[in-house]
């Protein structure tokens, strides 16, 4: 009876503790869900917006695309799109700007959802760098792009994409539209016409990617769709639902899961921590510590992962190519909020 009975208190100690156990998970999981929760408000927003406005001062626009020498500096907008969908905005919320590089992660989704991640990683690596943007990186030693968020990488990135003509940039497009749920996206004629007349750095990288057969077919038109691509005009607060859409395994911001794709979503966050600010990355990792992806349009999207997407827009740029009052902004919330990865 003694052994029964001690069996049986053993068996009772057992099943409290594990559910003293299961309960202490269940309240960390439950802590976890109420921190994705947290939304971030007008008040908060406003007052990072006046708090970083100045920061264009040090800044300058990009000209050497003629059409976005023409922004206004001091133009500025912040949003978040919370976990729960909401967005919040402060600033020219209004305001159109050109996407440029951050249709680069665009194009990687769809070129790896045709083409599977191996076949697109075959051609190029995972690899950072400590090379401005619109470097020729390793083209013409390995003969393979660093990454798909460098210009080499993106117009490789974007060659992939299956379609002959304009369908590869239609395909960005259509998926922009419904990331953002804003049919009304489309591009600039003027921004397109002005980067393709003096595109001829991107000339020169798609050029050497024909030679080494990385990219085939004749003509420019594969070229001219990552041109157009850069040109998409979108506003801050679609910007924010793009960072919000990665951030939660390509979820849309109002629970549209058609796309939901955990690894995907893994392999774009990646992407844009480790290369997403260029030769910032590193530094930017070390201060903000969240996947982000800049444009010289002054547009940055942040996604926090499984919680919510952040955008800013300010295009005076610093000497990276990043928006310096921008990069502020987004520095003062991950702070205020303790949003960082690595916090």
């Amino acid at each position: 009876m003694n052994r029964t009975f001690s069996l049986i208190v053993a068996l009772f100690i057992m099943g409290y503790t594990g559910a003293v156990g299961q309960s202490q998970a269940q309240q960390v999981a439950t802590s976890r869900v109420k921190d994705t929760t947290n939304t971030i408000d007008q008040v908060t927003l406003n007052s990072i917006l006046d708090k970083n406005k100045q920061f264009f001062k040090q800044g300058k626009v990009a000209d050497y695309i003629p059409e976005l020498g023409k922004a206004n500096p001091q133009s500025i907008a912040i949003s978040v799109v919370n976990s729960n969908g909401r967005v919040v905005s402060a600033g020219d919320v209004q305001q159109k700007f050109t996407i440029q590089s951050i249709s680069k992660i665009i194009a990687l989704m769809i070129a790896v959802q045709e083409n599977g991640e191996a076949s697109v990683f075959e051609k190029m690596g995972y690899f950072g760098t400590d090379k401005p943007f619109n470097h020729f990186g390793n083209l013409e030693t390995m003969g393979k792009p660093l990454n798909p968020m460098m210009n080499a990488g993106a117009i490789l990135t974007t060659a992939l994409i299956k379609g002959k003509g304009e369908e590869a940039f239609t395909k960005i497009l259509k998926m922009i539209r419904f990331i953002t749920k804003n049919e009304e996206i489309d591009y600039s004629h003027t921004v397109y016409n002005s980067e393709r007349e003096t595109g001829h750095r991107n000339r020169g990288m798609f050029y050497i990617m024909r030679n080494s057969g990385l990219i085939d077919g004749d003509g420019e038109d594969k070229l001219n769709n990552y041109f157009k691509q850069c040109s998409i005009e979108i506003t801050v607060e679609d910007l924010a639902k793009i960072g919000y859409f990665f951030a939660n395994h390509c979820i849309r911001y109002d629970g549209d899961n058609k796309y939901y794709d955990p690894n995907l979503s893994q392999l774009i966050q990646s992407q844009m921590l480790i290369a997403g600010m260029y030769e910032f990355s590193g530094e930017y990792a070390r201060t903000v510590g969240l996947p982000s992806k800049s444009g010289v349009g002054g547009g940055i999207t942040v996604s926090v992962p499984r919680k919510m997407g952040i955008a800013v827009f300010s295009p005076a740029l610093d000497q990276h190519g990043n928006s310096l009052a921008g990069y502020h902004m987004i520095l003062d919330l991950v702070k205020t909020k303790h949003l960082s990865l690595f916090d």
